[in-house]
């Protein structure tokens, strides 16, 4: 989807919806956007019993907007349940994350159904099938963002999850969102035994030009946070080098000896346009919160 550049969040927690507890305690870490999973992580027998836990949730949050709600596969009848749950809330999470998805059509399902009952909230989808990864294109434009889904893309493939074997899904969903500028959010590490896995990953899915990434495990925030969030330095040169390319008449133009152009003061304009988005909406870094007893609710249903 084009236009101008959206609020991306960087990190994303991933907190099963099997207790309001566990969610609740979720909000007090440093997280850009608290996602409530009704996906993978709640067994079947347990999935009504979640639906209450993400409602309640929801109604005492004081940041909905700062809320994802991870629903079941569209098709299904938990999926169906899910969302007769998000539309009849009072309170609407700001995202919701679709999974299985093969098709751009899902997602204008997904949309046109939640608008239906007066929400809109950004969709993001989880690209973890080939019939997603050969689609791209067409599902990033549907789309706010993609979360590249490595565990289900790789056991569909009968492979282990490996840089190679994922770099084509991840290079073909990194081109597709620049070109919609769509959110690029990156999967959870899962080689939580090797130290130093979480650090080269973002560093290379950084290179890739992903935007986020997606973890289950708190205590990876900060690295996450550290290296993807915004930076007011790198943000100060951006303007530098808009600038100087705006001096030398949209030409070539001469910045601390390098040479600078109209490609480079392109990227700089967009990190800019990002970063500011992306301080305007996450900056204060607001956990969700829990709303207070009496409290109105400040962000209902839009």
């Amino acid at each position: 989807m084009t236009g101008a550049a959206r609020a991306v969040p960087r990190s994303i927690l991933y907190t099963p919806a099997l207790s309001l507890d566990r969610v609740v305690k979720a909000w007090t870490y440093d997280a850009d956007l608290h996602l409530i999973d009704l996906e993978d992580s709640v067994p079947r027998p347990e999935k009504d019993a979640a639906r209450k836990v993400c409602r309640t949730a929801l109604e005492r949050s004081q940041a909905p907007q700062n809320i994802a709600v991870r629903v079941n596969e569209l098709g299904t009848m938990e999926a169906v349940h899910d969302l007769v749950m998000l539309t009849e809330c009072p309170v609407a999470p700001g995202f919701v994350l679709m999974t299985m998805v093969d098709s751009a059509v899902e997602v204008a399902l997904m949309r046109d159904t939640l608008a239906s009952a007066g929400l809109r909230p950004q969709i993001y989808v989880t690209l973890e099938t080939p019939a997603a990864v050969a689609g791209v294109d067409a599902i990033a434009e549907a789309a706010d963002g993609l979360v590249f889904g490595s565990a289900d893309l790789a056991a569909t493939l009968g492979v282990e999850i490996g840089w190679a074997n994922m770099l084509p899904a991840r290079q073909a969903m990194a081109m597709a969102c620049a070109r919609h500028g769509a959110a690029c959010i990156d999967t959870a590490n899962y080689r939580l035994a090797e130290p130093g896995a979480l650090a080269e990953e973002i560093a290379r899915v950084q290179e890739l030009g992903f935007h986020g990434k997606a973890t289950v495990h708190p205590a990876e925030l900060a690295a996450i946070n550290s290296a993807l969030r915004p930076d007011p330095e790198r943000l100060r040169q951006a303007r530098r080098v808009v600038e100087a390319v705006r001096a030398a008449g949209d030409g070539i133009a001469l910045l601390d000896g390098n040479m600078v152009g109209p490609p480079f003061a392109r990227l700089a304009r967009t990190t800019v346009a990002l970063g500011e988005a992306w301080e305007e909406r996450f900056g204060d870094r607001a956990a969700p919160g829990v709303r207070r007893d009496g409290e109105e609710a400040a962000h209902e249903r839009r």
